[in-house]
């Protein structure tokens, strides 16, 4: 069964994302395809990047840097639910990506984003930030408006037809992660690719 992730990408007192996160969720699990976990950046507790050596090598000296590791590691597929700040994602969310390499390779991704203007220009960012770590993001995403799809800017009141986006994203996240996990399954064929050419 692939395992999909719906991460909460903001720890601020006061966030929209854990109501967002949580109607993600509770839309998602009506699925059979899939099992869903939200993974809430807040609890996790990650302190700034601490870590001597590059994420890319693998070795973590820390407790909480293994714990994460492990934490998504064991997920196929992710759901990024973030603001926007100041045109791109939450310093938060950053760490937490920054903190690992290879427990997000060859993986499946897609975004649910807030804000002023729907949180698109977060998303363009995460799209880059992925990219470099080897993840398949989808094209279909979500991006609620806080004056169109939240009452008084706070409450979450998705407007009609954010349901059929989400579903239309899970769809595409769901198939991906589906293919990424075969191609995972594979074996070594990056360093095998790499070494033909």
């Amino acid at each position: 069964m692939i395992r999909v992730a719906v991460i909460i990408g903001s720890t601020r007192p006061g966030r929209n994302g854990e109501a967002v996160a949580r109607w993600v969720h509770d839309l998602a699990v009506r699925r059979g395809d899939a099992e869903f976990e939200i993974v809430d950046l807040k609890e996790v507790g990650l302190p700034h990047l601490d870590e001597a050596m590059p994420p890319s090598m693998g070795v973590y000296e820390h407790p909480h840097t293994r714990a994460w590791a492990e934490t998504i590691a064991s997920f196929d597929a992710y759901v990024f639910v973030t603001p926007e700040y100041n045109h791109s994602i939450s310093g938060a969310l950053k760490n937490a990506i920054d903190f690992l390499y290879a427990e997000w390779n060859d993986k499946a991704a897609a975004f649910v984003s807030y804000g002023s203007a729907g949180g698109v220009r977060a998303v363009e960012h995460l799209r880059l930030i992925m990219g470099e770590l080897g993840v398949a993001d989808v094209r279909a995403q979500v991006s609620l408006s806080l004056a169109a799809d939240f009452e008084n800017f706070s409450v979450l009141r998705p407007a009609a037809g954010r349901e059929a986006g989400v579903t239309a994203m899970l769809d595409q996240l769901v198939a991906w992660a589906g293919a990424m996990k075969a191609l995972r399954a594979a074996g070594d064929y990056a360093a095998a690719s790499v070494g033909d050419s």
